[in-house]
């Protein structure tokens, strides 16, 4: 039996025992911005025996009230903002489900509170942000998990641990990306493509969750220095923009692509899209000295792997395809990413998805962005913290 089927069948057997959830202590929850993706947050929440929903906050008037009615949530304490509800509220934890530009700022105030966070993806917008962020998290005590569920996906953590088990060898370069053929965000309003709210497009909210992918897989890795590319020619087209009475507030990118080096002479090539013209930008792809492994893409860069996997390695001197085929998840992966945070704020940590690790990824991010902006490829540069 091969090395490779041997770590798949050892995988497949799951933990047969649970933990079993205390009820009894109930983690006192508010919820900052109350847009579509808290919706996702509160559906999770209310599955949980041990939460209560306190609070709600948002800045558009009716909206929070409107968001807990609809949700059947009764006794809740709405605020016109995440300070005043903080200020007020005696909370354990919040889900920051507002817009880019305002992550670090909810966040960090929440923190200076005493309450842990649980943060919507992207981090924020900028490295000096990301940092910010972890120095109020280390000086608070409490911790932040980052929302990137689909690390929760079986297929992910597959590739992580053939990563880890060292079915690849020495990793030395990485393809990866994703996007969409049409899938500018825009049926939820103007936040994810102004610049002054959202502050970076398909980077932050696709292209985290790409680049989380392998790098969570090779242990997070420094980022070394970056050469970035970024466009918005389909969101300020108005023949191809889905919403063209958008066209002239479009302030984000589309598309970007770069080319990242990393601590352990590591190669990451990246590109994401939003909108454009062919299916996919590419499989993502980690080469190893000892074997490949290609992971298909998606239409629509989910969380989800875009079909069985294939390993690329020899045996006996053969060059061989072994195809892993896709595992299911047994639960949603929202309702993990909540259980897993909730179960870190009960017991004291640590953070499930860390921003020790995630600061990586905004840092990669942030020097696309910047690099793409100067044109030419610069340090990434990550204060001690």
């Amino acid at each position: 039996m091969s090395d490779s089927k041997k770590t798949l069948d050892e995988y497949k057997r799951k933990p047969s025992d649970t933990k079993e959830i205390d009820a009894s202590k109930k983690v006192r929850i508010g919820i900052i911005g109350t847009g579509w993706i808290a919706d996702a947050h509160a559906a999770s929440y209310l599955k949980m025996p041990d939460v209560t929903l306190v609070a709600g906050a948002d800045l558009v008037p009716g909206k929070a009230e409107a968001f807990f009615k609809k949700h059947g949530v009764k006794n809740v304490k709405l605020y016109p903002s995440h300070k005043e509800m903080l200020d007020a509220e005696e909370l354990d934890a919040v889900s920051v489900c507002t817009y880019n530009a305002t992550h670090a700022e909810c966040t960090i105030y929440a923190l200076e509170k005493g309450v842990n966070v649980l943060l919507e993806k992207p981090m924020c917008v900028t490295l000096e942000e990301a940092v910010e962020i972890v120095r109020a998290e280390k000086k608070s005590g409490k911790i932040v998990s980052v929302g990137f569920q689909p690390r929760f996906n079986e297929n992910m953590k597959l590739i992580k641990k053939m990563v880890e088990k060292g079915e690849l060898g020495e990793i030395y370069y990485i393809q990866t990306g994703g996007g969409r053929r049409r899938g500018i965000p825009t049926p939820f309003g103007t936040s994810f493509i102004q610049k002054d709210t959202a502050g970076l497009g398909a980077l932050g909210d696709i292209g985290c969750y790409s680049l989380d992918m392998v790098l969570n897989a090779i242990g997070y890795p420094k980022p070394l220095t970056v050469t970035g590319y970024k466009s918005d020619f389909f969101g300020k087209s108005p023949e191809y923009s889905n919403k063209p009475e958008y066209v002239d507030i479009f302030g984000v990118d589309d598309f970007a692509a770069a080319f990242v080096r990393l601590e352990g002479g590591i190669i990451i090539d990246f590109r994401i899209a939003w909108a454009m013209h062919p299916d996919t930008t590419g499989d993502t792809l980690i080469y190893g000295k000892k074997a490949a492994l290609r992971i298909p893409s998606t239409d629509c860069w989910n969380g989800e792997v875009g079909g069985a996997m294939t390993l690329y390695h020899d045996v006996g001197g053969v060059q061989t395809e072994t195809t892993i085929p896709i595992l299911s998840t047994e639960h949603d992966l929202f309702d993990m990413k909540i259980r897993s945070f909730l179960d870190a704020v009960k017991d004291g940590g640590p953070s499930p998805v860390p921003t020790s690790q995630i600061i990586y990824n905004q840092a990669i991010i942030d020097g696309i962005s910047k690099s793409a902006e100067l044109g030419k490829e610069i340090e990434i540069v990550i204060p001690e913290i």
